[in-house]
């Protein structure tokens, strides 16, 4: 699923790590300034206003739920439960159908588009289907099973009512309530312009980032981490997720913005799985229907930046597993001891990739290391090299303090 030019990044990465030096290729994967966040001091006064909207529950059609339920500070903007999906609706009865992602690191995201080898990249959410952070922001707020609003006006409804809309219209001007599609895009053009600003969507405050930048060394297990990430023949992590800073000096995000097919299994917490016959798709699925047609995208899913990953407590779009242990033991068995992961037939037969209909299982990613073992062969990692990969990804969590 990865185009020639990811390979030779590897590659590149794999030489440069091997002596610690490690200034390679960003090839639009990395930070676009040198990493300690933009600005100290005020937001300015559209963002100040993004910020009392992220918080605010009563533009909930519950009154109990906020941007910031799902997207915790505290958990580095992502969920703050080890749930497959978070509750809403009107009740907080509702189950989503996918793991909130972190908003972090999002400002050197672009939209949906397909490379020139083919490989579709950017786009917001899990499937891409937003464009823009303004974008990514609206869609909770009328979304039955997140905040549940039936329309922009009862949005605007609730905005008009909230403690801070002489605010609004202070700075948005004095009649813009009135103008329900003007209000709505300007509340989440001020939640876009709040992530831009606010330097906790962007701290770079890792021990990864000191250790780039020469003000922290890692410890041992930490590099030997680092080394099996970064090795082409083991972890082979950086095929998707760059670890090293751009050619301009700037920090790397972990994430290519590319998107993958891996196999999941399936995952019996989320309500809609209840359905045998229900399957979600991803990208050919999405929102739309732009990509109904494509059924190579069928059952991929946005690679994920791994900056706080540790933090965590759901992994993948259907939040299958609960530590990183797990994560990266399915990795490296998936393909050699399938029978851990996915349901065994009478005959010992194993069902792999059952979250998926068995016509879209080719997409499934088989051909890069780790995911191109056999049943029965020696995984890419053993039990102590995944720890050892563990301890260098505990070194990806912001707020070091040496």
């Amino acid at each position: 699923m990865r185009g020639g030019h990811l390979r030779v990044c590897s590659a590149i990465l794999w030489a440069l790590s091997a002596a610690w030096a490690l200034t390679a290729c960003g090839g639009g994967s990395s930070s676009s300034g040198s990493g300690s966040g933009s600005a100290s001091g005020a937001l300015s006064p559209v963002a100040a206003l993004g910020q009392k909207i992220f918080h605010d529950p009563s533009l909930s059609a519950s009154g109990r739920q906020s941007c910031a339920s799902c997207h915790d500070a505290a958990s580095a903007h992502a969920q703050p439960n080890g749930l497959a999906a978070q509750l809403g609706g009107p009740l907080l009865d509702k189950q989503g159908g996918r793991q909130s992602p972190t908003i972090r690191y999002l400002a050197a995201n672009k939209a949906f588009f397909f490379a020139a080898d083919g490989t579709p990249t950017g786009g917001f959410f899990w499937d891409g289907r937003a464009s823009s952070l303004q974008d990514q922001a609206g869609k909770p707020f009328l979304n039955p099973v997140e905040m549940a609003n039936a329309s922009k006006a009862e949005v605007v409804g609730r905005l008009a009512s909230a403690s801070y809309a002489s605010e609004f219209r202070k700075v948005f001007g004095d009649t813009v309530l009135g103008d329900v599609d003007g209000a709505f895009q300007r509340m989440t053009l001020a939640l876009q312009q709040y992530q831009l600003e606010d330097p906790e969507f962007r701290p770079y405050s890792s021990k990864y980032d000191a250790f780039l930048l020469g003000k922290a060394s890692l410890g041992p297990q930490e590099l030997r981490g680092l080394a099996l990430f970064n090795n082409p023949a083991k972890g082979n992590c950086i095929a998707c997720h760059p670890s090293g800073r751009g050619a301009d000096g700037s920090l790397p995000l972990f994430t290519d913005f590319t998107y993958d097919s891996l196999g999941v299994p399936r995952n019996p917490e989320l309500r809609q799985n209840d359905d045998s016959g229900f399957y979600d798709l991803g990208l050919c699925a999405r929102e739309g229907g732009d990509l109904a047609a494509r059924a190579e995208l069928c059952g991929l899913f946005k690679v994920p930046s791994l900056r706080n990953v540790a933090l965590r407590q759901a992994y993948f779009h259907n939040g299958r597993f609960k530590t990183l242990k797990d994560v990266l033991a399915f990795y490296v068995q998936r393909d050699t001891n399938p029978e851990k992961w996915y349901p065994v037939n009478g005959d010992g037969s194993v069902q792999k990739f059952d979250d998926l209909p068995e016509r879209y299982r080719r997409n499934v990613n088989v051909t890069e290391v780790p995911y191109n073992r056999q049943r029965g062969d020696v995984p890419a990692l053993s039990d102590d090299e995944i720890d050892d990969v563990i301890a260098f990804l505990k070194t990806l969590s912001d707020g070091y303090r040496p």
